[in-house]
């Protein structure tokens, strides 16, 4: 039987640099590539997506995000794996909607279900809801991108009032448009077309599918859309343990186990146990020149792994990442968190490093974060998920 490869942190630490685009020979200007290399993009805070593919430009530009979004139309923002919101091409969102969507959506069905039936919103909800969803798909026929209360006045039953965590401090009443617009784009019915404000904004207006990509997202087969998605995840994030990208996509282990064997990964020693690569992608990466990036919060390199101790000391994780798990603005060094970083209200950008440094990285970062305030220039953002070391470096 022959011996399993084993891969070193040296060499996944390499892989970063190469296959996530930031060492700067490996930067380009093509956004939709940046995306499908990172296999996708998180959006859950609007600002990650323009921060992240600017990171791995040659010439950052926010207008180029702008225009694969909403003018190309050759990236787009689907719920996928652990329902987090991404941006992926419309490739990888069907494959991402068969492998992981279309459960999700069952479940978020169920869930506005119970909450009509809660609130008495119908005598059938089933049929209410049935209604409610042609409406709302018609009047996007007619009336193109709108944003939820565009719709809410087009269509009334949106309005209906749902009570959400009745009872709790945190509870409150929302209107049924919340919910039922979620559900569609669950199901691939809809897409967050262009924000009402700015870039940071994430009001979307909300448009058909269809429409808007020419065509849907749905129709693959679930094992097959699996397979191919844990083969892009390889190429990107191995070598990893079969748990990594179990907790990335949020599948069963079942189906984590049939994803890997359905793309014929390799396996491979990762940290003394087993691990998967690409078949064909067993051989040694090389290492790229020296390099360091300031990278937003919920950035897919440092979302990419559940176990993260090969490239951020466990102590310093406390300070990056929230209770929930998202990661803050990281400063990143030849495939390591080196620190993380913040945006004070006068623009400037603002680091800490968990690490001493030599003088050269130091003074790259400083470049980096010189280039961040002028490509941010005027505007000013929060994060969504501030990690815990941002209070000490806001002021």
């Amino acid at each position: 039987m022959k011996a399993r490869r084993r891969i070193e942190v040296a060499e996944r630490r390499a892989r970063i640099g190469v296959r996530h685009r930031l060492a700067v020979s490996r930067r380009v200007d093509d956004v939709v590539a940046i995306a499908n290399d990172l296999v996708g993009l998180h959006s859950s805070d609007p600002v990650t997506v323009y921060l992240s593919a600017s990171a791995r430009m040659v010439e950052p530009s926010l207008q180029a995000v702008d225009a694969a979004l909403y003018d190309e139309r050759s990236l787009l923002r689907h719920h996928a794996m652990r329902r987090t919101l991404w941006v992926l091409t419309p490739e990888i969102a069907r494959l991402a909607h068969a492998s992981s969507t279309v459960a999700l959506a069952a479940v978020e069905r169920r869930r506005l279900l119970a909450l009509l039936q809660a609130g008495a919103v119908a005598d059938d909800s089933e049929a209410w809801l049935d209604d409610a969803r042609r409406q709302t798909l018609a009047a996007l026929s007619t009336m193109g991108p709108s944003t939820a209360r565009q719709l809410g006045v087009a269509v009334p039953a949106l309005r209906a009032p749902l009570q959400m965590a009745p009872g709790k401090s945190y509870g409150a009443t929302v209107q049924a448009h919340t919910r039922v617009l979620l559900l569609l784009g669950f199901e691939g019915e809809l897409v967050r077309a262009k924000p009402t404000g700015s870039w940071i904004n994430s009001e979307y207006r909300s448009t058909a599918m269809e429409d808007w990509i020419g065509g849907r997202v749905e129709g693959l087969d679930r094992a097959a859309a699996a397979a191919q998605l844990a083969d892009r995840w390889l190429h990107a994030f191995g070598p990893a343990p079969s748990s990594d990208l179990q907790w990335w996509t949020g599948w069963t282990g079942a189906a984590t186990k049939q994803a890997l064997a359905g793309c014929g990964a390799v396996e491979v020693e990762v940290d003394g146990e087993p691990g998967w690569v690409n078949a064909g992608d067993v051989e040694a990466v090389v290492a790229p020149e020296p390099w360091v990036a300031l990278l937003p919060g919920l950035d897919p390199t440092t979302m990419g792994w559940k176990r993260r101790d090969w490239y951020l000391d466990p102590d310093d994780a406390l300070a990056l990442f929230d209770r929930n798990g998202n990661g803050g603005p990281a400063i990143w060094a030849d495939g390591k968190v080196v620190g993380g970083w913040v945006q004070r209200k006068d623009g400037r950008v603002a680091t800490r490093l968990f690490v001493t440094l030599g003088r050269e990285q130091r003074a790259a970062i400083e470049v980096a974060a010189h280039d961040l305030e002028a490509l941010l220039g005027e505007t000013r953002f929060s994060v969504r998920f501030p990690a815990p070391m941002q209070a000490g470096l806001l002021s």
